[in-house]
């Protein structure tokens, strides 16, 4: 293990802590402007890119060693905000891209890809992330640090992730002018989930983001 590979696991608290919540607030702060945006492509390049850094600040709580909390039960935060707005913003906003397929456990075998919604992802990993930073703006450091590596690991580690490769596919699509087509019928909300699956999947309302985000049909 190099130097800097071993610094990055046993780092002061307080200096890691310091620095993960400003990536977290960062991306809670970007997130909530880009969901006022007009168009779609404002917003999936800067997505995009702020995803991709909460993976990272992820993947610097999952290589970090276990915290502890201070206390066995976890302190009252009375009432908190919660993202329906920013859900519905980004639903209304990305309506033609929104749901795509995933595979929920990679280790698990012959499991067929499940639907899921950018706007559901977002709103999730916002809620999520400001649970633990109501901790930290508390000076409850340890306690935010501990939220924030347990959800990592239990919820939206894998739920950011998921989202970062729904966004990348989607730039790639577009970068190399391969046009999506229509979700035939696909939804979070459908009880039929097959093996045509992937199929579906596949199509993406062409003539509805070919304007917006740059597609062109196939010739």
């Amino acid at each position: 293990m190099s130097d800097a590979t071993l610094n990055s696991v046993t780092q002061d608290p307080d200096d890691f802590a310091v620095q993960i919540a400003d990536q977290i607030k960062t991306f809670i702060v970007a997130v909530t402007e880009v969901s006022k945006v007009a168009e779609p492509e404002e917003a999936v390049p800067v997505l995009l890119l702020q995803v991709s850094q909460l993976v990272l600040a992820g993947g610097r709580l999952g290589a970090y060693e276990d915290i502890v909390p201070d206390e066995r039960y976890e302190p009252d935060l009375g009432a908190e905000p919660d993202a329906d707005g920013l859900r519905e913003r980004f639903a209304a906003l990305l309506e033609p891209i929104d749901v795509y397929s995933e595979v929920f456990d990679p280790y698990e075998p012959r499991k067929a890809p499940v639907p899921a919604r950018i706007s559901d992802d977002l709103a999730d990993l916002v809620t999520d992330l400001r649970h633990g930073l109501a901790h930290y703006e508390e000076d409850r450091t340890t306690e935010a640090l501990w939220w924030w590596q347990f959800s990592y690991f239990s919820n939206w580690g894998s739920t950011a992730s998921a989202t970062l490769r729904a966004l990348q596919s989607l730039i790639a699509h577009i970068r190399l002018n391969q046009p999506l087509q229509e979700l035939d019928g696909l939804d979070t909300d459908s009880e039929t989930i097959d093996d045509d699956l992937a199929e579906e999947a596949g199509r993406v309302m062409a003539e509805e983001i070919a304007g917006p985000l740059g597609l062109r049909p196939v010739q």
